[in-house]
C-alpha cells in the first residue's frame, strides 16, 4: 500500500512538473529602431511553428514597449510583432527549456513602403487614457499646424478655457504647469498668456495628471498640466545622421507670429532647437461695473482697455547617448514677455458721503515685463537590458525677473476722494535651484518600486515703489525677501496582476519659510511645517480596450507671492488690493472613479470625481472705515465639489470624426468667518467635427459653451463661441496652408460675460465685452532628410481605418489576448 501511495505521489509530481514546464512567460521590450523610443501597443502574435492559421496567444505591448505573457506549450514557436507603418518583426523561439524566456530588447523597423511615400494613418494615438493621467497627442492633431497651444487646450479632456482665457483643470484653477516634467515659473505665473502666444507645433503632447503620484510635487490642488515640448528623443540608440525642421508663419487681425524648429542627430549626439516670436493684440475690452453699498452709496464705472503682448521664446536641447544604458541631457530655455495695457475710465459716484454725486475720468497705462531662464542637466542610467531598473539625477535652475509699471492720471481734483496722479513700480525676482534623485527597480514580473528625493531652494524678492505726483511715498511702498526651501522624499509601488493594477505612494515634504521686510508694513517671520501626502489608485482591465479605476490623492496649495505680499495697491482711488502674509497651506482631497473605453471607432473617458478642502484660500472684499473697498485673501472657505467629466471621440467614417469634451460640477462653498455661503451647478461642453473634404482639404469646426461658475461671494457668467479651420497640405505634406477663425456668439462676434458679487455691506455687478473674433492665416514648411523623424507618422491613406478595425476585431476574438501584465491604460490609434 505504501508503495502504491508513493507511486501515485511520484506520478502527481511528474505531472505537475510537466504542466509547469508547459507554460512559459515570454518577456522583453520592443523599441522603434529609428528613434530609440518604446513601441507602445504593438500587436504580438505567437504561433506554433508551421501553423499560421490561428495564434495560440495574442497580446499588446505596454505603453513603455514592455511585454510579459504566459504561453502554453513546448517546442518551437514563431513570434510576430506588428505595428502600423512598421515591418513585421519575426523570430523563432523554443519554449519549455527556461522560464521566463527573456527576449531582451527588440527593434522594429520602419516599413520600406512607407519610406517610398506610401501614406499611413496616425501611428500614435491622439489620446492616451489612464485612470490617473490623460495625454493628448498634439503633434498628431491636424489642427496643431494652425492653432496655438491655448486653442489646443480647449480640446484636451478635463481642461476648460473660458471666454477670458482663464484655464481650469478638473473644475479648479489651482493647478501647476510643468514643462517636460519639470516646474516652470513663467508658464505657471501666467499660463493663458504664454499658451496664447505659442504655436501648437512647438508642443508634442499635453498631459493632464489628476493623480500625479508620489514622484511629483504635492502642490497643485487639481493636479498637474505637463507640456511636453516637441524635440528629438535623446535616448535614440541607433546612430542616425540626419535632421528635420519646420518653419512657420502666421498673420491675422489679432496676432502675428513666426517660429522655427530644428532637430536631428549626429552619431550619439542629438539636438533640438526651437525659436518663436509672436505679437498679440486681442483688441479693446469694454467693462461696466455697478456697485451699491448698504449705506446708500453707489459707484458706476465704465472703462475700455487695450492690451498688446509681444512674446519670444527660444530653447535648446542636447542629448548624448554615452552607451546603450546611459544618457546625458542638457536643456536651456529663455522666455521674454511684455504686456502693455492702455485704458480709460469714467466713474460716477453718488449717495451717502458722495451727496448728489460727481464724476471723474482717468487714464491708466501699465507695462509688465517678465523674462525667464530655465536650464536643466540630467543623467540617466539603466542597470538592465529591459530598462526596468534605473537611476536619474537632475539639476534645474530657474531665474525669472519681472517689472510692472503703472501710471494713473485723473486730470481733476476732488475734496471727497484723493485724485492725485500716481505711479507705481514693482520689481520682483525669483530664483529656484532644484536637485532631484529618482531610482526605479523591478520587484518581479509586473511590479516596480520607485524611490526618490528632491530639494528645492526658492528665493524671491519684491521691491514696490509708490509715487504721488512723482514724489516717492515710503509709507505706501514695500521691499521684502521671501525664501522657501522644500525637502521631499517619496516611495511608490506599482504592480500589475493579470487584470488588476495597483499603485500606492507616500510623499513627505518639509518646508522652511523665511520672510524679511526691508521696508513697509509687516513683521519678519520664520516658519516651518511638514506635509505627508498619500496617493493611491486601483484599476481593473475589463477587457481588451477598456478599464475601470479608482484613485485618491491629497494635494496641497502653498500661497504664492501675490497672495502673501502685504503691499497695498492704491492705484484705484476708491479701492485697495493687498495680500495676506498669514495664509496657511491649502489641503485638498480628491477621489475619482474613472472609466475608459477604446474600440477602433470609439474612444470614451468618464471621470466621476469629488474633492473637498476645509481651509481653501479665497479672495474676498469688504469696505473699511474710510469707505474704500478692500480686496485680499484668506483661508476662509470650506469647498466641496462633485462632478463628472466626459470625453468622446467617434470615427463616423474614414473621413469624418466627431468629438465631445465636457463636464458638469456642483460646487458648495461656505465660510463661517465671513458668514457667507454659495452653491450652484456649472456645466461646459465642446462638440467638434473633423472632416476630410475633396482635394484632401481638412476641415475642423468646434462649438464651445459654458454656464456660470461660482465663488464664495458670487458668480461669473458663461460664454458661447465657435472656432473653425481649413487646411491643405502640398509637396508631399511638406507645405501646409491653413486659415482659422474664432467667433463669440454675442453681438458683433464678442463675448458678453457677466459677474455678480455680494458682501455683507455691498452688491456688485460687472459686465465685460471681450472682442474675441479673429481670423488667422498660417503657412508652415517641413524640411530635412528622411533618416530622422520627429513624429511617428509621415503621411496618410484612408484604408488604414479598415486595417485598424480588423486588427481590433482579431484581438477581441483571441481569448488569451487579455492575459498578461497590462498597466490599465486604454489606448488606440484613431485615424486622423
Amino acid at each position: 500500500m505504501k508503495q502504491l501511495k508513493a507511486f501515485f505521489a511520484a506520478t502527481v509530481m511528474i505531472m505537475a512538473s510537466q504542466v509547469a514546464m508547459a507554460q512559459t512567460t515570454i518577456k522583453g521590450v520592443l523599441m522603434d529602431e529609428a528613434l530609440g523610443e518604446s513601441e507602445p501597443f504593438a500587436t504580438v502574435r505567437v504561433f506554433k511553428q508551421g501553423k499560421k492559421d490561428k495564434p495560440v496567444a495574442m497580446f499588446l505591448t505596454k505603453e513603455d514597449g514592455q511585454f510579459a505573457q504566459e504561453v502554453k506549450g513546448k517546442g518551437k514557436f514563431d513570434i510576430v510583432f506588428s505595428s502600423i507603418g512598421k515591418e513585421d518583426l519575426k523570430l523563432t523561439v523554443t519554449l519549455g527549456q527556461q522560464n521566463p524566456l527573456n527576449l531582451d530588447t527588440l527593434y522594429i523597423k520602419e516599413s520600406a513602403t512607407m519610406l517610398k511615400g506610401v501614406e499611413v494613418v496616425a501611428q500614435k494615438p491622439l489620446v492616451k487614457m489612464d485612470v490617473d493621467k490623460m495625454s493628448y497627442n498634439v503633434a498628431e492633431d491636424e489642427d496643431s499646424k494652425s492653432n496655438t497651444v491655448l486653442d489646443m487646450l480647449r480640446k484636451v479632456p478635463m481642461v476648460t478655457v473660458d471666454g477670458q482665457d482663464n484655464i481650469s483643470v478638473n473644475g479648479s484653477s489651482s493647478f501647476k504647469v510643468y514643462v517636460d516634467g519639470m516646474p516652470n515659473v513663467m508658464f505657471s505665473s501666467n499660463p493663458s498668456m504664454v499658451f496664447k502666444s505659442m504655436p501648437a507645433t512647438a508642443v508634442k503632447s499635453i498631459e493632464v495628471m489628476t493623480n500625479p503620484g508620489a514622484k511629483y510635487d504635492a502642490e497643485g490642488a487639481s493636479g498637474v498640466l505637463n507640456i511636453v515640448m516637441n524635440k528629438m528623443n535623446p535616448q535614440a540608440i541607433q546612430s542616425m545622421d540626419g535632421y528635420n525642421g519646420t518653419l512657420r508663419a502666421s498673420a491675422g487681425n489679432k496676432q502675428l507670429g513666426a517660429s522655427a524648429f530644428l532637430n536631428g542627430q549626429k552619431g550619439k549626439l542629438s539636438y533640438s532647437a526651437n525659436v518663436m516670436t509672436s505679437y498679440n493684440k486681442p483688441g479693446t475690452t469694454e467693462t461696466e461695473m455697478e456697485q451699491i453699498q448698504a449705506n446708500g452709496g453707489s459707484q458706476l464705472m465704465t472703462s475700455t482697455n487695450d492690451v498688446k503682448t509681444p512674446f519670444t521664446m527660444g530653447s535648446l536641447t542636447l542629448g548624448y547617448q554615452i552607451d546603450d544604458k546611459s544618457a546625458l541631457n542638457l536643456t536651456a530655455q529663455v522666455n521674454s514677455m511684455t504686456m502693455k495695457s492702455n485704458g480709460t475710465s469714467l466713474t460716477t459716484m453718488g449717495g451717502n458721503t458722495y451727496g448728489t454725486g460727481f464724476s471723474y475720468g482717468s487714464t491708466t497705462d501699465m507695462k509688465m515685463t517678465r523674462t525667464s531662464f530655465n536650464g536643466s542637466l540630467d543623467y540617466q542610467r539603466f542597470f538592465n537590458k529591459e530598462h526596468t531598473q534605473s537611476l536619474a539625477l537632475t539639476y534645474q535652475l530657474n531665474y525669472s525677473p519681472a517689472t510692472t509699471e503703472s501710471t494713473n492720471n485723473f486730470g481733476t481734483a476732488s475734496s471727497v476722494i484723493d485724485l492725485t496722479d500716481r505711479f507705481s513700480e514693482n520689481k520682483d525676482k525669483t530664483t529656484n535651484h532644484t536637485f532631484q534623485l529618482d531610482y526605479t527597480m523591478p520587484l518581479g514580473t509586473g511590479q516596480t518600486l520607485s524611490l526618490g528625493s528632491k530639494l528645492q531652494l526658492h528665493d524671491a524678492t519684491s521691491d514696490a515703489k509708490y509715487y504721488l505726483k512723482s514724489v516717492y511715498d515710503p509709507n505706501s511702498s514695500s521691499d521684502y525677501e521671501y525664501k522657501n526651501s522644500i525637502l521631499a522624499g517619496y516611495g511608490e509601488y506599482a504592480g500589475n496582476f493579470n487584470k488588476v493594477g495597483v499603485k500606492a505612494g507616500l510623499r513627505y515634504e518639509y518646508t522652511w519659510q523665511d520672510v524679511e521686510y526691508h521696508l513697509g508694513n509687516g513683521e519678519d517671520f520664520t516658519t516651518s511645517y511638514g506635509n505627508l501626502v498619500p496617493t493611491a489608485s486601483l484599476q481593473y482591465n475589463i477587457g481588451t480596450g477598456s478599464n475601470l479605476g479608482l484613485t485618491y490623492n491629497m494635494r496641497i496649495s502653498r500661497p504664492g507671492i501675490s497672495y502673501l505680499n502685504p503691499y497695498v495697491d492704491k492705484t484705484n482711488p476708491i479701492a485697495l488690493t493687498y495680500g495676506n502674509p498669514d495664509l496657511d497651506v491649502e489641503k485638498n482631497h480628491n477621489l475619482s472613479l474613472v472609466y475608459n473605453l477604446f474600440t477602433p471607432k470609439l474612444m470614451i473617458n468618464l471621470n466621476l470625481h469629488h474633492n473637498f478642502v476645509d481651509n481653501a484660500i479665497s479672495q474676498y472684499s469688504f469696505y473699511d472705515d474710510s469707505n474704500l473697498l478692500n480686496t485680499t485673501y484668506g483661508n476662509v472657505v470650506k469647498r466641496h465639489q462633485t462632478g463628472v467629466n466626459g470625453y468622446v471621440n467617434y470615427l463616423l467614417t474614414k473621413d469624418t470624426r466627431v468629438f465631445f469634451n465636457g463636464g458638469v460640477n456642483y460646487t458648495d462653498l461656505r465660510s463661517d468667518a465671513l458668514a457667507q455661503n454659495n452653491n450652484g451647478w456649472t456645466a461646459n461642453a465642446m462638440v467638434g467635427l473633423q472632416q476630410t473634404l475633396p482635394w484632401d482639404l481638412k476641415l475642423s469646426a468646434f462649438a464651445i459653451t459654458s454656464t456660470k461658475s461660482y465663488t464664495l461671494q458670487g458668480w461669473s457668467g458663461g460664454f458661447n463661441l465657435v472656432t473653425a479651420s481649413l487646411s491643405k497640405s502640398l509637396l508631399n505634406d511638406k507645405l501646409n496652408l491653413s486659415v482659422s477663425g474664432i467667433l463669440g456668439l454675442n453681438g458683433g462676434g464678442k463675448l458678453n460675460i457677466e459677474s455678480n458679487s455680494r458682501g455683507k455691506d455691498f452688491i456688485s455687478h460687472t459686465n465685460i465685452k471681450v472682442p474675441i473674433y479673429g481670423v488667422t492665416f498660417t503657412v508652415s514648411y517641413t524640411f530635412g532628410n528622411t533618416k530622422v523623424r520627429t513624429k511617428q507618422h509621415v503621411n496618410r491613406v484612408q484604408n488604414d481605418f479598415i486595417e485598424q478595425q480588423s486588427q481590433g476585431e482579431m484581438l477581441n476574438s483571441v481569448g488569451s489576448g487579455t492575459a498578461g501584465t497590462g498597466t490599465g491604460t486604454t489606448n488606440g490609434t484613431m485615424p486622423q
